[in-house]
């Protein structure tokens, strides 16, 4: 980590976006894949392509599909044996999340999760933000060993959930991480950095490249009606390199 006082984790889905996270100055990767619509677990592979890239730490989402975060019983074994074979990789560190039909954290199965994780770091992902009471769920997850939270604070995005943040940060009382998210960039940063006293940051900082395909086909669509097939997001390092900048900033001035 550059910084003592501050830590930029960067949400990346391909080689190119690890390394261009690297390059801004992160601390640590989500590795994901399918980052438009909010990521899903990615393959084995990518993990195995990207350890070799990269000397920081590398945490990877289980989420084995897109939409809510109640999970039936061959969702939650897949999540396990995912969990085991990330573990047995060699990834740093998880990003897992379940809730019950009530909108509280499923702790049944986050502790079937927690179990298989063992020794690895666990991030309890943004399905807090989707839960009733977030401070049962904060105390549930310090309950269950989990290291970090990452929220936005149950709005939009994390400068919108700001009195929420503070709130969740003065009763964690340093028993547990909370891990910024939603909306972290260059031109939130400082605005976050006043308003609350969060020493933890996550970014995806993409950028949109437009695809090389020279002939497209506009009436057909091979996903979500109306998303371009013919975008691709990226890491853009210059991004991720003005917030580390801010924070950088932030802690010698602190110093």
């Amino acid at each position: 980590m550059k910084s003592s006082n501050y830590l930029l984790e960067c949400c990346v889905d391909s080689a190119y976006s690890a390394r261009m996270a690297k390059k801004g100055g992160a601390d640590r990767l989500e590795l994901c894949s399918n980052l438009v619509i909010g990521g899903t677990t990615p393959t084995l592979a990518l993990y195995e392509q990207i350890r070799p890239q990269t000397d920081i730490r590398i945490h990877v989402l289980i989420r084995p599909r897109f939409g809510d975060f109640l999970y039936s019983e061959d969702e939650a074994a897949l999540i396990c044996k995912e969990i085991d074979a990330f573990r047995t990789a060699g990834a740093d560190g998880v990003v897992i999340g379940s809730l019950s039909p009530d909108g509280s954290l499923c702790t049944e199965q986050m502790k079937r999760f927690r179990e298989h994780a063992r020794d690895m770091s666990v991030t309890l992902h943004r399905a807090f933000d989707m839960c009733r009471d977030p401070f049962a769920a904060l105390e549930e997850a310090i309950s269950l060993d989990i290291q970090t939270i990452l929220t936005s604070g149950q709005a939009p995005d994390c400068l919108h959930g700001v009195d929420l943040l503070n709130k969740l940060h003065q009763a964690a009382d340093g028993r547990i991480h909370l891990l910024a998210g939603a909306g972290v960039s260059a031109k939130t940063v400082p605005a976050l950095l006043k308003k609350t006293s969060l020493t933890q940051f996550h970014m995806s900082g993409k950028t949109i490249k437009n695809s090389e395909m020279v002939y497209r086909n506009p009436e057909v669509f091979m996903g979500i009606p109306g998303m371009s097939e013919y975008e691709i997001w990226q890491t853009d390092p210059e991004a991720v390199a003005a917030v580390r900048a801010m924070l950088d900033r932030a802690a010698d001035e602190e110093a």
